[in-house]
């Protein structure tokens, strides 16, 4: 268990960033979560200020299972960061809590799914996380082998896992348009959505922005 999970009995995770409403990590419309902290450090991940393990905000899940819950419209929770892997205990409870309210749950890991049934053996925090899942895109991002046409997948190398009956590959949605989002929240500017499409999006404003000053 990573050292910022806390309290057995209230389980906690630290959040790097949410997103109630977004159409652009996974299929309908999704509450998106991103969790703190992550060692395997992908070159040219997105996330990059994710990497820390003391950034973002701890909080219980509990409160994040009622904000989840109480989004309206929305069809499931993307859990992605970060790694929730490396909290497995807050992501399992976030993830049953969530599925418990009668909603989907993706998670995005840098992990295969070879390496999470091998840690679950030995953790039954990752067991329960696993068991919470219902789609699961597995596998470091590689910036070299950017994904073209598979929908809500960052590079080629990585695959999405059906873990249970809730999602159907041939679901027409996995083959639409990737998309890109941008909101200003909070004096902040945040972009989410195709990897690939994301960073350069963020590029091209940040540098917009520099020249405007």
């Amino acid at each position: 268990m990573s050292a910022i999970e806390t309290k057995k009995d209230r389980p906690r995770l630290r959040v790097a960033q949410l997103v109630r409403d977004t159409d652009a990590e996974g299929p309908g419309r999704r509450f998106a979560l991103w969790v703190q902290g992550c060692t395997l450090r992908c070159a040219g991940c997105c996330n990059p200020e994710m990497f820390g393990e003391r950034g973002g905000e701890l909080r219980e899940v509990a409160e994040l299972v009622g904000l989840v819950a109480s989004t309206p419209h929305i069809e499931g929770l993307s859990l992605l960061g970060g790694e929730p892997l490396q909290q497995p205990a807050g992501a399992a409870a976030l993830l049953a809590g969530v599925r418990a309210r009668g909603l989907s749950t993706m998670v995005y890991s840098g992990y295969t799914l070879a390496e999470i049934e091998a840690q679950a053996e030995r953790d039954a925090a990752v067991r329960a996380l696993l068991e919470a899942t219902d789609l699961l895109v597995d596998g470091r991002y590689d910036e070299t082998q950017p994904e073209p046409t598979r929908r809500w997948i960052g590079s080629r190398n990585q695959q999405m896992h059906f873990l249970s009956d809730r999602y159907a590959p041939d679901d027409p949605r996995f083959v639409a348009d990737n998309q890109v989002e941008i909101r200003f929240e909070n004096g902040q500017l945040l972009v989410n959505g195709w990897p690939a499409a994301a960073d350069a999006l963020r590029d091209a404003l940040r540098a917009g922005q520099r020249n405007n000053r």
